[in-house]
């Protein structure tokens, strides 16, 4: 629910538990682990992306900041996955795809810690971590 808005019902689409305490931060969460789960099997991240795509501007900002962040992670992880992969040729793009790989399970893990908290992600803009 909106800040202050603990009496009133939710607005049209958005997202709260059963209990009806609060938005419901389990598709956020579901994100985050199909982002690691790429790891394994690489399609999941697509399939992360997607859902953070539906569920955005469903929540209160905090929420919606969470699926902005995972939207950003996406794109940009496949920016330099795409580049660092080339690099591979001249042997650079290996360590460069282990750091990708740090620096997707660091964002991952920070927006997990966030939901916990029921606050958004700091630095939702920046392309580092």
């Amino acid at each position: 629910m909106r800040q202050g808005a603990e009496n009133e019902s939710p607005i049209e689409g958005e997202i709260i538990n059963e209990s009806g305490k609060g938005p419901d931060t389990t598709m956020a969460m579901v994100v985050y682990a199909l982002y690691l789960a790429s790891f394994v099997v690489g399609f999941t991240s697509l399939v992360g992306v997607v859902i953070a795509y539906v569920y955005r501007g469903k929540g209160p900002h905090w929420l919606d900041e969470h699926f902005r962040y995972q939207i950003r992670t996406f794109w940009i992880g496949l920016l330099f996955a795409t580049l660092f992969s080339l690099l591979t040729f001249v042997l650079i793009g290996f360590p460069l795809l282990l750091a990708l790989a740090v620096w997707l399970i660091v964002r991952c893990v920070k927006g997990f810690k966030g939901l916990q908290e029921k606050r958004a992600p700091s630095n939702v803009d920046t392309w580092l971590i």
